[in-house]
């Protein structure tokens, strides 16, 4: 078994409350109080109860260190119909094209699956289920990223297991279908921010954790 696998397996057991200590090896990246390591638009997003929460016109929210392979631990809330994303090895300058998305978004019920589903690597790879827990409800979502390798789990359920290498050519997937980033994927840089989305729906995100990989 791939290593980076087996440390997604050895903590995807466990459950968290809000402010929970992190998970053995994790650091804390949000500390439930204030926005200390993130960089966000004032008066954009805030934190209610340990929990980081958007705001009306929030933007993005990124980290103020960049980070190459890791494992990311976080909860989101979604609410009805919302649209998010959780950002990594992006460039918070070109977020579309500058990096990677994994998509968060209310597919309730959902079972025919496409790349702009939740826990999709977004326009590149679809979820291969969907764990969702019912609206209002927080999931737990592990993504895991070494060298090419990316994979995202949901509530203990591995829905996309991706290997960067694969895309080479730009605006086109493996599968042959298209996508809409211009430089392949496999040429993206491999080191970035991590960030969340604000895509106009309320949504929700709470402990927040990282494993330094490198």
């Amino acid at each position: 078994m791939k290593p980076f696998l087996i440390i997604l397996f050895s903590i995807g057991i466990f459950t968290f409350t809000v402010n929970a200590e992190p998970p053995k090896g994790f650091d804390t990246l949000f500390n439930g109080k204030n926005l200390d390591g993130w960089k966000a638009k004032p008066n954009g997003w805030t934190v209610e109860k340990g929990v980081l929460t958007r705001k009306p016109k929030s933007g993005y929210i990124w980290t103020e260190k960049a980070y190459g392979d890791f494992v990311l631990d976080v909860e989101v809330k979604v609410s009805k119909r919302c649209n998010s994303g959780i950002f990594f090895r992006t460039d918070p300058k070109n977020a579309v094209q500058g990096g990677f998305e994994i998509q968060v978004m209310d597919t309730t019920g959902k079972k025919k699956l496409g790349t702009h589903d939740n826990g999709a690597l977004y326009d590149a790879l679809a979820p291969s289920a969907n764990p969702a827990k019912p609206l209002g409800e927080w999931n737990r979502f592990i993504i895991t990223c070494k060298g090419p390798h990316v994979t995202v789990n949901i509530n203990g359920t591995v829905v996309v297991k991706a290997n960067l290498d694969k895309w080479t050519t730009g605006n086109k997937n493996p599968d042959g279908s298209r996508n809409k980033f211009r430089t392949a994927l496999k040429d993206l840089p491999r080191k970035g921010h991590i960030g969340f989305q604000d895509h106009g729906q309320d949504v929700w995100y709470r402990n927040i954790y990282l494993k330094n990989l490198n």
